[in-house]
């Protein structure tokens, strides 16, 4: 996406807003809008919650396209700037979130830790705080673009029983392995997939960028040409758009090596499925999310959407995500609705000390398993670059879309 300046603050307009019980609409997608979470914030706000869930591409055009249809956009930090450029949401005040000083300093600074690497991309902290000018940044105002919550650290995973060698799949080059033609795929999004191809690339000796967070026309060309080659030659078994989708590929035995989502790996698991998630010397492409607000609201129905954002870091909803694999802005808040051993396996690192359940309550981990990856903070400080939208991403689309057979 070239940048541009953005459209006047004064396309913000009010939301019409009716009597009784209020009903919040979060646009969103399945990585948080888990029905657990819905009916749990009804129970304690006393509002109806309908959740509009799509893939990426849809949930970010409606967000920048449609602002009256949503009063929260529940997404990613790449997401923001085609919606930021609409004026599609508002800036959040600092001061309506009561729990701002316990937010960790992943998103606040891009660090936790001295020697954590801020990794390349759209690091959280980049895009904010809105400045003055309205542009977004990382010095700190009174006001943010997006209050963060759920974040993880992914990377490919493979089937443990189909290595030989664990040192096979210590590096991103793994995922574009000769010997895995057939039985490797990539997931569809661009500005997600692209990453996983990239890291894979570079670590393989295939190519190399200048910054590989923000590709250059010529960059993305090569890549493309590198992935075509491939898919000409039957390497990718496919590409999926959702983690179901991901782990049917392993669970129907078609894929040994694939990019995958901590949803999908849970899934798998649960199945019986001997897969883990891949730990590479060059770090993570990391991710975090987040609740915005729509441009619309005010009055009442801001006043709602403000419990909702509070709500969400309280501690409660950070346990149920973390159920599925994903961690929160404030963990110690959800630590006291974790059991001493859902701390230990999904922050801590260390082996389930007994059978866990998943956001669903039935039993996702079994007892003796360990989170590959190590604990929370050495995660958070293995971050090779963050899912992004680059400078070029109309451009990135085109291609991407090109390859994976969509135009």
């Amino acid at each position: 996406m070239n940048k541009h300046h953005a459209p006047p603050a004064s396309l913000v307009t009010p939301a019409v807003h009716v009597a009784g019980r209020p009903t919040l609409r979060v646009l969103g997608t399945a990585i948080s809008l888990l029905e657990e979470l819905r009916v749990g914030a009804e129970k304690d706000l006393g509002v109806n919650i309908v959740f509009d869930n799509n893939d990426f591409l849809t949930t970010q055009h409606k967000a920048a396209q449609e602002p009256d249809s949503y009063d929260i956009y529940d997404q990613c930090f790449h997401n923001l700037d085609i919606v930021w450029y609409w004026r599609a949401i508002q800036p959040i005040a600092i001061e309506r979130i009561k729990l701002w000083g316990e937010i960790n300093d992943l998103t606040k600074t891009g660090h936790i830790g001295p020697n954590a690497r801020l990794g390349q991309g759209d690091a959280p902290v980049r895009k904010l705080f809105v400045q003055p000018n309205l542009e977004l940044g990382d010095r700190p105002t009174r006001h943010i673009s997006m209050l963060p919550t759920t974040h993880n650290f992914d990377s490919f995973a493979y089937r443990t029983d189909q290595i030989a060698n664990g040192a096979e799949v210590e590096s991103w080059a793994a995922l574009l392995a000769d010997k895995w033609s057939g039985r490797a795929a990539l997931v569809d999004e661009p500005a997600i997939g692209i990453f996983d191809a990239a890291l894979a690339a570079q670590a393989a000796g295939l190519m190399s960028f200048r910054n590989i967070g923000n590709m250059t026309v010529d960059e993305i060309d090569e890549l493309i040409e590198i992935l075509e080659a491939k898919k000409r030659d039957g390497f990718f078994q496919g590409f999926w758009r959702t983690a179901e989708d991901a782990a049917r590929l392993m669970v129907e035995n078609h894929t040994s090596i694939q990019s995958m989502w901590s949803t999908g790996i849970t899934i798998l698991k649960r199945q019986g499925v001997p897969v883990e998630q891949a730990v590479p010397a060059e770090g993570y492409r990391a991710w975090h999310g987040g609740l915005c607000l729509s441009r619309n609201l005010d009055s009442r129905m801001l006043d709602v959407a403000y419990e909702y954002l509070n709500w969400w870091i309280s501690g409660w909803p950070g346990a149920v995500v973390a159920r599925q694999g994903y961690y929160i802005s404030t963990p110690e808040r959800s630590r006291e609705h974790m059991t001493p051993a859902e701390w230990d396996y999904w922050y801590g690192g260390l082996p389930a000390a007994g059978d866990l359940p998943g956001p669903d309550g039935q039993i996702h981990i079994r007892a003796g398993s360990v989170r590959s990856g190590g604990s929370y903070w050495q995660r958070a400080n293995c971050i090779a670059v963050w899912n992004t939208t680059m400078d070029e991403h109309n451009y990135l689309v085109r291609r991407w879309m090109q390859l994976v057979g969509r135009n």
